[in-house]
């Protein structure tokens, strides 16, 4: 009697066994306690190859980011470049003198750099501007100062140890961290010589604590940005070799809109262009009648993926999530659901919940499933689809140094999107493209996510496992 029902229950399982089977090392995760969620498909088929409940609900960290890339390029294209403007509403007189305030209007080009502020400048000398008798002032009312909701972040408005974590704004440069050139002095015993990278003008404080040492002794620095009295100030603590190369050092700024004002002005001055008035930043508008004097346009937003998702930039991802809002002072819940109301459009993806483009936040969450029915309708747009795979790296040639693992096979044959957190759990996530040695296409995604009993993880324990598991697909297909 019981013979038939442990039949039927087996013909139910077996489904499920070889789809796990096609995870085959990546399920051993799951014996050690760690929530997976996995899915590979070939894209001409549709067949399943490997399976992990792929409908689970998982933290997917910076492979949220993927998601980012397609809703940017459905809204505006490969080739749309986001504007930077210098207008003002006063005249200029026969001495070249702008006879009022001139204001920066912050584009929300997350790739803003010093280079442009130049030409900016360079532009305003064309115009005819000698002397501006007004203020000069930072216009980001398009989302700015945006309110800080991950601990990184509000933490970086007082200190910080790392560039990864700038606050944001419509109107900020250079990634919204400050960066300083540490070089070794003449002889060992002196203090290092410390410039700032954009400018011979000090563009920001530094309390310079490195000493120079005798040749071949190491190079060690610690920086440390943090804010007194108002003000940025790079600490930096270490020491350098006499016979060391100038090592350039970033940290996040605690307002990136008074970050440009200061680089701004700087750069106004190398034009021989003084301000008579103040600088400050602004939420407001420009004036409604104010014209145009000067405009810059950014790089193509092709290019500002590719830096995005190949180095993770989560204040590129997050800039550009809030400029997917349409109405002004946008956030990142609002860039999260602009993403979301994209995302609603392709079929049977499941839930998504996104409270950044970036995936610095902690209450993303989606499935492994629905990755990939997001990179399956982004294979299916021709004119898109160019531009949104080659955003992802190549295992053998990645930018990032971890990803460079596993057989010539898996490094040639895939294209790849990682994303990492340590906190409040540890999360390791992937997703991409890849080829068999037929040339047909696939996807997969994979989210590993920790768990209180279960705080340790990297990616040897992910993308190794990962690695054997996709390298048998791609010879098997």
């Amino acid at each position: 009697m019981c013979r038939p029902r442990l039949l039927s229950l087996v013909l139910i399982l077996l489904p499920l066994f070889a789809q796990a089977s096609g995870f085959t090392e990546l399920n051993r995760m799951t014996e050690r306690g760690f929530l997976v969620g996995a899915e590979a498909r070939l894209l001409d088929t549709g067949e399943v190859l490997g399976a992990i409940e792929p409908e689970r609900q998982l933290s997917p960290a910076s492979v949220s980011k993927v998601y980012l890339a397609a809703a940017a390029l459905d809204r505006w294209g490969p080739q749309h470049r986001f504007v930077t403007r210098l207008v003002s509403d006063a005249d200029i007189d026969d001495q070249g003198v702008l006879q009022g305030d001139l204001f920066m209007e912050g584009g929300g080009d997350p790739a803003l750099a010093t280079e442009d502020l130049w030409r900016l400048t360079q532009r305003l000398h064309q115009s005819g501007v000698r002397r501006i008798s007004g203020r000069l002032v930072i216009s980001q009312w398009r989302f700015g100062p945006v309110e800080c909701i991950t601990t990184d972040r509000c933490d970086a408005r007082s200190r910080v140890a790392n560039a990864y974590s700038a606050p944001l704004s419509s109107a900020g440069v250079n990634f919204g961290s400050w960066c300083v050139s540490v070089a070794p002095a003449a002889t060992a015993g002196r203090p290092a010589r410390v410039a700032n990278c954009d400018s011979q003008a000090s563009l920001v404080e530094v309390d310079n604590q490195v000493e120079t040492r005798p040749d071949n002794s190491g190079t060690e620095l610690n920086a440390e940005r943090v804010t007194r009295e108002g003000r940025d100030v790079m600490v930096l603590r270490g020491q350098i070799s006499t016979n060391a190369r100038p090592r350039d050092v970033y940290r996040a700024s605690s307002d990136p809109a008074e970050q440009t004002a200061v680089t701004l002005l700087a750069m106004l001055a190398q034009q021989d262009i003084p301000v008579d008035g103040e600088t400050l930043t602004s939420i407001a508008e420009p004036p409604a009648n104010a014209t145009r004097l000067a405009e810059v346009e950014g790089k193509p937003l092709q290019e500002l993926l590719l830096r995005t998702m190949n180095y993770s930039n989560n204040f590129m991802a997050d800039v550009l999530a809030l400029g997917l809002v349409e109405t002004p002072r946008a956030d990142l819940a609002l860039g999260g659901q602009a993403i979301e109301q994209f995302v609603a459009g392709i079929p049977d993806h499941g839930p998504l919940t996104l409270r950044s483009g970036s995936g610095l936040t902690t209450e993303n969450r989606t499935s492994a499933g629905g990755i990939t029915r997001l990179l399956e309708s982004m294979y299916h747009r021709p004119a898109l689809f160019p531009s949104f795979v080659a955003s992802f790296q190549s295992p053998e040639n990645g930018v990032m140094r971890f990803i460079r693992r596993g057989s010539p096979l898996f490094r040639h044959h895939v294209m790849i999107k990682t994303g990492t957190l340590n906190q409040p759990v540890a999360v390791r996530a992937a997703g991409g493209y890849f080829r068999t040695q037929t040339g047909r296409w696939g996807i997969f995604s994979v989210m590993v996510n920790g768990t209180s009993s279960t705080p340790w993880l990297n990616w040897t324990q992910v993308l190794d496992p990962l690695a054997e598991d996709l390298e048998r697909m791609i010879t098997e297909n």
